[in-house]
C-alpha cells in the first residue's frame, strides 16, 4: 500500500488535471472541395470548425492542423500522395489549401483529410473524389453543371415576401438542386458568380417590402448587407454548411468565378462607395474558394482548361479590370482589361480543340433590361467591347458551330443566338426564390428594342421561371464528339436540350 502522502500527492495532481480545460472537438463543418482540377494538378481545400451545425448564426472556426492524402480510386493502398501538415488559423478563416501537383491525367482520385488539434491525435474524413482533366491528345466524355445565383436569404427567408420562402420539410438540407445535380453525377460543378450574396438581406429592400404591405420575415442576426471581413466570410460559412453543399462537393470537381453579389454590391465597379473594398472582394474570393494556388500571390483569376482532346474551357474574371459603369462607352471602356482581352485572343487562336466554351460572369448576347450598364449586353454599359469582340471572332474565322457562349448573372434560363450567329446560354438562378421571368427580344424596354437577337429557348413567362441549372455533356454520338446543353429545374425537369 502507497504511503499517505504519495496517495494525497497523486489526488491532487489528478484533482488539477480534472479542471485543466479538455481540448474540444474538431469538425470539418464545411465539408471539402477539389477546385481547379487540371490534368495533373488539384487544389485541395477544407476548413476546420468547432461544430459541425450553425452557431449563433455563424460557424466558428477552429484552430488546428490538417494535410490531404490523395489515392488513385481504383488502388486500394496507401496514399500515394501526402501534402504537408497546414495549420489553421484565425488569419486564414481556418481554410486548410493545398496545391497538389504530380497527378496522373484522366484519373479517378480519392482523397481524404487528416485533421486535429495537433498532428498527434487525428481524425480522418470520409473520402472525397474528383477526376482530372483528359488533355489535348485523349478523347473522351465529360459533363459538367452550371450554376450562378446562390442566394441563402431568398430561399431561407423570401425575396422580402415571406410567401416565397422555400417550405419543404427538407429545408434545412439546403437548396434542392443540388441534391439533382449530385444524382445526376456530373464531373464538374461550375459556380459563375453570385454564389453568396454580401448585399442580401439589405434594408432598402426590406423597407421597400414593407411600404408596399409586404410581409418580411427576417434570419437570426440578418437585416443588414455585410459590412467587413467577418461579415464576408460568414457568408461562405452559412452557405457551404449546407448538408446538401457537403455531399455534392466531396463527389465533384469544382471551379468557381465571382460576379457583384460576391464582389461587392449589386453592379458593382471598383468605384462605387460601399464599406467592402475593391481590394477586400477580391481577395476574399481567393480566400474562400480554391481558385488559385494559396503560395502565388500573383496568379490571375481568368484562365482555361484542355478538358478533353475535342473540349477547351475559358474562365474568364469581370470585375478586378472592369472600368466605371458610369464611363462613356466607348473603346476605352473595358469589362476584361487590356491584359485579359490579349490573352482571351491568344488562347483563343492557340486552340486546335474541336469545341470551345467561354463561360462568363455575365451576358454577352441576352437581351437584357434596357436600363442596365453592368455588362457586355447594356447599351450604356460595356457594349462596344461586346460587338468589338464578336466582330474579332468573325474576322478571325471561329465557327458558330464550335464556339459557345455560357454566362450566368440573369436569372432566368435562354439560349439565344448573337446576329454574328453565336451562341449563348445562360445557366438561370439556382434557387426558385432568386429566378424571375426573362426579358423577351424584341422589347422595346430592353437591349434587342429590334429584336436582332434570336432566342431558341427563354423562360420568357412568369410562370415559367424556376430556379435550375445547366447541364453540358461532351459525347460521343456514332463516335463524333458533340455537345449536350440541357436546362433543368431544381428537382430535375428538363425544360430544353440540344446537342450540337
Amino acid at each position: 500500500m502507497l504511503p499517505k502522502k504519495i496517495i494525497y500527492t497523486i489526488a491532487i495532481a489528478m484533482s488539477v488535471l480534472s479542471c485543466v480545460e479538455k481540448p474540444s472537438a474538431t469538425f470539418l463543418g464545411q465539408g471539402m472541395m477539389a477546385g481547379e482540377v487540371g490534368e495533373t494538378s488539384v487544389i485541395l481545400q477544407t476548413r476546420l470548425t468547432s461544430s459541425d451545425t450553425l452557431m449563433v448564426g455563424d460557424l466558428p472556426g477552429a484552430n488546428g492542423w490538417a494535410r490531404f492524402e490523395v489515392s488513385k480510386s481504383n488502388v486500394s493502398s496507401e496514399p500515394s500522395m501526402i501534402t504537408d501538415w497546414l495549420e489553421a488559423d484565425v488569419y486564414k478563416d481556418y481554410i486548410i489549401k493545398s496545391f497538389v501537383e504530380g497527378l496522373l491525367p484522366n484519373q479517378s482520385y480519392t482523397y481524404q483529410v487528416r485533421y486535429g488539434r495537433d498532428t498527434l491525435t487525428t481524425t480522418v474524413s470520409p473520402a472525397g473524389a474528383f477526376k482530372t482533366l483528359a488533355g489535348n491528345t485523349v478523347s473522351a466524355e465529360r459533363s459538367m453543371v452550371v450554376v450562378t445565383g446562390m442566394n441563402y436569404y431568398h430561399f431561407h427567408y423570401g425575396n422580402y415576401d415571406s410567401t416565397l420562402q422555400y417550405m419543404g420539410v427538407d429545408k434545412h438540407l439546403g437548396y434542392p438542386a443540388l441534391e439533382t445535380i449530385l444524382e445526376l453525377q456530373p464531373d464538374y460543378f461550375v459556380g459563375t458568380g453570385d454564389n453568396v450574396y454580401f448585399d442580401h438581406p439589405a434594408w432598402k429592400s426590406i423597407v421597400r417590402a414593407q411600404e408596399r404591405g409586404r410581409p418580411v420575415l427576417m434570419g437570426l442576426f440578418d437585416g443588414h448587407e455585410v459590412k467587413d471581413e467577418q461579415g464576408m466570410r460568414k457568408k461562405y460559412h452559412v452557405q457551404f454548411v449546407q448538408p446538401r453543399f457537403k455531399d455534392l462537393f466531396r463527389s465533384v470537381g469544382t471551379y468557381w468565378e465571382k460576379d457583384d453579389h460576391d464582389y461587392r454590391i449589386n453592379d458593382s465597379d471598383p468605384y462605387i462607395d460601399f464599406p467592402i473594398t475593391h481590394e477586400q472582394g477580391i481577395q476574399n474570393f481567393r480566400e474562400q474558394l480554391p481558385v488559385v494556388d494559396p503560395n502565388d500571390a500573383e496568379a490571375v483569376t481568368y484562365r482555361t482548361h484542355r478538358m478533353t482532346k475535342d473540349l477547351q474551357v475559358w474562365f474568364l474574371e469581370g470585375r478586378d479590370y472592369r472600368s466605371a459603369n458610369g464611363d462613356p462607352d466607348g473603346p476605352a471602356k473595358t469589362i476584361w482589361g487590356s491584359e485579359q482581352k490579349a490573352w482571351l485572343q491568344a488562347t483563343l487562336q492557340a486552340s486546335d480543340a474541336r469545341y470551345k466554351l467561354i463561360i462568363s460572369p455575365t451576358p454577352l448576347v441576352g437581351p437584357d433590361g434596357g436600363k442596365k450598364r453592368d455588362s457586355h449586353v447594356n447599351l450604356d454599359g460595356f457594349r462596344h467591347e461586346g460587338d468589338a469582340f464578336f466582330q474579332w471572332l468573325v474576322d478571325h474565322q471561329f465557327s458558330s458551330d464550335s464556339l459557345f457562349i455560357v454566362c450566368g448573372d440573369r436569372h432566368w434560363q435562354y439560349h439565344a443566338i448573337h446576329p454574328s450567329g453565336f451562341h449563348e446560354l445562360s445557366c438561370g438562378a439556382l434557387v426558385d426564390a432568386n429566378s424571375r421571368a426573362g426579358v423577351l427580344a424584341g422589347d422595346p424596354n430592353s437591349t434587342d428594342p429590334t429584336g436582332e437577337i434570336q432566342q431558341l429557348y427563354v423562360q420568357g413567362k412568369p410562370q415559367e421561371a424556376s430556379g435550375g441549372f445547366l447541364k453540358i455533356d461532351l459525347q460521343f454520338l456514332e463516335q463524333v464528339p458533340s455537345l449536350k446543353f440541357s436546362f433543368f429545374d431544381e428537382r430535375g425537369k428538363l425544360h430544353y436540350a440540344v446537342v450540337k
